[in-house]
């Protein structure tokens, strides 16, 4: 299991901690995050271009001139597409251009992502964001201490108001959740800078040997009890319903026989 230094906010080493071998280990799948970056792309178009055809663009629907004698082509409409300010044939509409991806693909490509940062040595665990003020130039320092040149990308787990309104004012700075996190954003920013709390709840959800919790088997424990009361049931009922024919039975003919 890979093994990275724990820090704080000064860039001081305080400890140290265990990444998973499955998450942070695993192999780089240039496919998967290809896909994964191309996939949530799409899914920020906003896809509100539009184009008027022939019936939307202004003007009248009178015939300009007749159809014969004049010597000129004939024409039917001054909204020709043909014609200047005319309508546009096959335009751009508005549509959605998202689609849906498996989640194992989206989940791999996490994986590969974070794997690719870890392997390149841009990957960084902070003890905790610890924020004393909200004041953006606070966070900048801290960062600095951290060794971010370019870009960033803060991990963290939890509410933090400090954090996010202190990273929300620089350029190229980024904060969001662990269950939040996406493979692009992995790739759009160069350094990766990870909570303890955010570090182990990507271990355990994008651990693929972790065994899913399942609800204690019932039937188990039930058939042990159920046949004794079924059992039971119909044992009283038949001994109850042959002894009633039987006294009937012996009392009839008795009574026949003394008249």
């Amino acid at each position: 299991m890979p093994v990275v230094d724990v820090v704080n906010l000064d860039g001081k080493k305080v400890g140290q901690v265990e990444l998973a071998e499955a998450v942070f280990g695993a192999k780089v799948n240039p496919y998967l995050l290809h896909e994964a970056a191309r996939w949530y792309r799409r899914g920020l178009r906003a896809g509100t271009h539009k184009t008027k055809d022939k019936s939307e663009v202004s003007g009248a629907g009178r015939k300009l001139w007749r159809q014969k004698g004049t010597g000129r082509a004939r024409v039917g409409s001054i909204r020709s597409p043909l014609w200047r300010h005319g309508g546009t044939v096959h335009g751009p509409k508005p549509r959605d251009y998202s689609y849906a991806l498996p989640k194992k693909m989206l989940v791999g490509a996490l994986r590969s992502a974070l794997s690719a940062k870890l392997a390149e040595q841009k990957l960084t665990v902070v003890d905790e964001w610890s924020l004393e003020t909200h004041k953006t130039k606070a966070l900048r320092a801290a960062l600095d201490k951290l060794n971010m040149t370019k870009s960033a990308l803060l991990v963290a787990h939890g509410d933090n108001r400090n954090l996010e309104l202190a990273s929300r004012n620089l350029d190229r700075v980024k904060l969001v959740a662990p269950n939040a996190l996406q493979a692009y954003d992995l790739l759009n920013h160069e350094l990766l800078l990870l909570s303890k709390d955010a570090v182990a709840r990507l271990s355990h959800s994008l651990n693929p040997d972790n065994a899913p919790v399942e609800a204690p088997d019932v039937q188990s424990i039930a058939p042990a009890a159920q046949p004794a009361k079924k059992e039971a049931a119909p044992k009283s009922a038949t001994k109850s319903s042959a002894k009633k024919p039987a006294a009937k039975k012996a009392t009839k003919p008795a009574k026949k026989g003394k008249e």
